[in-house]
């Protein structure tokens, strides 16, 4: 079956439930008055899915491929962000896992479709 819009991609849909998460724990405590580690995780969560969407319509898979790996290293860069907010007393050990383990949930589906473009000519 073929991906016929951006919203379909599994990685993107992980990074839009990743998005909704971040922004909700950024909008509340210290977290939401940190101006500047809120400001900089929403740019990055916001990059996941934006990459993906901007990548989709590249015209070809190579394009797509590079997208997708500004995708992944904000997937990274939202988990550096993380520890920082859980340094800071922003988060909860629990609320830090859920959080990480989807950054890297994302990031793996996201390396997994770059091989799988990589290998696949268009």
């Amino acid at each position: 079956m073929a991906i016929t819009k951006f919203e379909e991609i599994e990685s993107w849909q992980l990074g839009r439930v990743l998005a909704r998460k971040i922004y909700s724990c950024t909008n509340t405590g210290n977290f939401a008055r940190d101006f500047a580690l809120r400001d900089q995780i929403r740019r990055a969560v916001g990059s996941i899915m934006h990459n993906i969407a901007e990548g989709f319509d590249g015209g070809s898979n190579a394009e797509f491929a590079r997208f997708l790996g500004y995708s992944h290293r904000s997937c990274s860069e939202v988990q550096s962000q993380l520890y920082i907010a859980l340094d800071q007393g922003y988060l909860s050990e629990s609320e830090f896992s859920g959080l990480y383990d989807l950054a890297a949930e994302t990031r793996g589906k996201i390396g997994g479709f770059i091989k799988y473009l990589r290998n696949t000519p268009k």
